[in-house]
Protein backbone atom coordinates (compact mmCIF):
# COMPACT_ATOMS: atom_id res chain seq x y z
CA UNK A 1 0.00 0.00 0.00
CA UNK A 2 1.45 3.36 -1.08
CA UNK A 3 1.04 6.30 1.28
CA UNK A 4 1.35 10.03 0.58
CA UNK A 5 2.22 12.60 3.22
CA UNK A 6 0.74 16.09 3.41
CA UNK A 7 2.65 19.16 4.55
CA UNK A 8 1.14 19.27 8.02
CA UNK A 9 2.44 15.81 8.90
CA UNK A 10 5.98 16.69 7.85
CA UNK A 11 5.85 20.13 9.49
CA UNK A 12 4.84 18.55 12.79
CA UNK A 13 7.64 16.01 12.41
CA UNK A 14 9.95 19.03 12.00
CA UNK A 15 8.76 20.31 15.38
CA UNK A 16 6.34 22.96 14.11
CA UNK A 17 3.16 22.91 16.20
CA UNK A 18 1.93 21.54 19.48
CA UNK A 19 4.00 18.93 21.29
CA UNK A 20 1.42 16.12 20.98
CA UNK A 21 1.14 16.40 17.20
CA UNK A 22 4.91 16.73 16.84
CA UNK A 23 5.42 13.58 18.89
CA UNK A 24 2.75 11.65 16.95
CA UNK A 25 4.17 12.80 13.59
CA UNK A 26 7.72 11.79 14.49
CA UNK A 27 6.57 8.39 15.70
CA UNK A 28 4.38 7.90 12.63
CA UNK A 29 7.10 8.83 10.12
CA UNK A 30 9.54 6.55 11.90
CA UNK A 31 7.15 3.60 11.69
CA UNK A 32 5.94 3.99 8.10
CA UNK A 33 7.39 1.58 5.53
CA UNK A 34 9.68 4.07 3.79
CA UNK A 35 9.66 2.27 0.45
CA UNK A 36 5.90 2.84 0.24
CA UNK A 37 5.85 6.54 1.14
CA UNK A 38 5.65 9.33 -1.42
CA UNK A 39 5.85 13.07 -0.96
CA UNK A 40 4.34 15.30 -3.63
CA UNK A 41 6.73 18.07 -4.68
CA UNK A 42 4.00 20.54 -3.73
CA UNK A 43 4.37 19.39 -0.11
CA UNK A 44 8.07 20.21 0.01
CA UNK A 45 7.39 23.66 -1.46
CA UNK A 46 4.78 24.29 1.21
CA UNK A 47 7.18 23.00 3.87
CA UNK A 48 9.74 25.59 2.80
CA UNK A 49 7.10 28.31 3.20
CA UNK A 50 6.30 27.04 6.70
CA UNK A 51 9.90 26.58 7.85
CA UNK A 52 11.50 29.67 6.32
CA UNK A 53 8.48 31.97 6.36
CA UNK A 54 6.13 31.11 9.18
CA UNK A 55 8.64 29.71 11.67
CA UNK A 56 11.61 31.82 10.59
CA UNK A 57 14.22 29.12 10.21
CA UNK A 58 17.39 30.20 8.47
CA UNK A 59 17.19 29.48 4.72
CA UNK A 60 20.10 27.02 4.95
CA UNK A 61 18.33 25.10 7.71
CA UNK A 62 15.03 25.02 5.79
CA UNK A 63 16.81 23.78 2.67
CA UNK A 64 18.64 21.08 4.64
CA UNK A 65 15.38 19.87 6.18
CA UNK A 66 13.64 19.71 2.81
CA UNK A 67 16.52 17.91 1.13
CA UNK A 68 16.56 15.46 4.03
CA UNK A 69 12.91 14.60 3.37
CA UNK A 70 13.66 14.29 -0.34
CA UNK A 71 16.46 11.84 0.45
CA UNK A 72 14.34 9.82 2.86
CA UNK A 73 11.28 9.29 0.67
CA UNK A 74 10.30 9.24 -2.98
CA UNK A 75 9.35 12.71 -4.19
CA UNK A 76 6.77 12.80 -6.99
CA UNK A 77 6.06 15.63 -9.41
CA UNK A 78 2.79 17.21 -10.40
CA UNK A 79 1.63 16.86 -13.99
CA UNK A 80 -0.77 18.85 -16.12
CA UNK A 81 -3.20 15.93 -15.79
CA UNK A 82 -2.93 16.10 -12.00
CA UNK A 83 -3.57 19.85 -12.15
CA UNK A 84 -6.68 19.33 -14.28
CA UNK A 85 -8.01 16.76 -11.84
CA UNK A 86 -7.19 19.11 -8.95
CA UNK A 87 -9.18 21.87 -10.62
CA UNK A 88 -12.15 19.49 -10.78
CA UNK A 89 -11.68 18.56 -7.12
CA UNK A 90 -11.51 22.21 -6.13
CA UNK A 91 -14.67 22.95 -8.07
CA UNK A 92 -16.71 19.83 -7.28
CA UNK A 93 -15.68 19.34 -3.64
CA UNK A 94 -14.74 22.91 -2.66
CA UNK A 95 -11.16 21.91 -1.75
CA UNK A 96 -8.35 24.47 -1.71
CA UNK A 97 -6.44 24.04 -4.97
CA UNK A 98 -3.13 23.12 -3.33
CA UNK A 99 -4.75 20.42 -1.18
CA UNK A 100 -6.57 19.17 -4.27
CA UNK A 101 -3.28 18.98 -6.18
CA UNK A 102 -1.66 16.93 -3.42
CA UNK A 103 -4.61 14.52 -3.43
CA UNK A 104 -4.56 14.31 -7.23
CA UNK A 105 -0.85 13.50 -7.28
CA UNK A 106 -1.40 10.85 -4.59
CA UNK A 107 -4.08 9.26 -6.78
CA UNK A 108 -1.81 9.36 -9.84
CA UNK A 109 0.84 7.57 -7.77
CA UNK A 110 -1.68 4.87 -6.84
CA UNK A 111 -1.56 5.69 -3.16
CA UNK A 112 -4.27 4.20 -1.00
CA UNK A 113 -3.74 6.67 1.83
CA UNK A 114 -2.99 10.37 2.11
CA UNK A 115 -2.10 11.33 5.66
CA UNK A 116 -3.38 14.82 6.38
CA UNK A 117 -5.48 16.73 8.87
CA UNK A 118 -6.75 19.14 6.20
CA UNK A 119 -9.67 17.22 4.66
CA UNK A 120 -13.09 16.09 5.80
CA UNK A 121 -13.03 12.89 7.82
CA UNK A 122 -12.13 9.84 5.73
CA UNK A 123 -12.60 11.65 2.40
CA UNK A 124 -12.01 9.18 -0.45
CA UNK A 125 -11.35 10.05 -4.08
CA UNK A 126 -10.06 7.82 -6.90
CA UNK A 127 -9.09 5.12 -4.41
CA UNK A 128 -7.20 7.43 -2.05
CA UNK A 129 -8.57 7.74 1.47
CA UNK A 130 -7.46 10.81 3.40
CA UNK A 131 -6.84 9.96 7.04
CA UNK A 132 -6.04 12.29 9.90
CA UNK A 133 -3.10 10.58 11.62
CA UNK A 134 -3.67 12.70 14.73
CA UNK A 135 -7.23 11.52 15.38
CA UNK A 136 -7.98 9.09 18.15
CA UNK A 137 -8.65 6.24 17.93
CA UNK A 138 -6.35 5.60 15.01
CA UNK A 139 -8.16 4.59 11.81
CA UNK A 140 -8.00 0.83 11.14
CA UNK A 141 -6.27 1.31 7.74
CA UNK A 142 -3.46 3.30 9.30
CA UNK A 143 -3.20 0.93 12.26
CA UNK A 144 -2.78 -1.97 9.82
CA UNK A 145 0.05 -0.17 7.99
CA UNK A 146 1.86 0.50 11.27
CA UNK A 147 1.50 -3.00 12.71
Amino acid sequence: MRIALDTNVIAYAEGVGDSRRCRVARDLVGRLPGHRVVIPTQVLGELHRVLAGKVGRAPDDARAAILGWADAFEVVDSTVGALRAALDLATDHKLPIWDALILSVAADQQCHLLLSEDFQKDFTWRGVTVLDPFSSPRHALLAAVLS
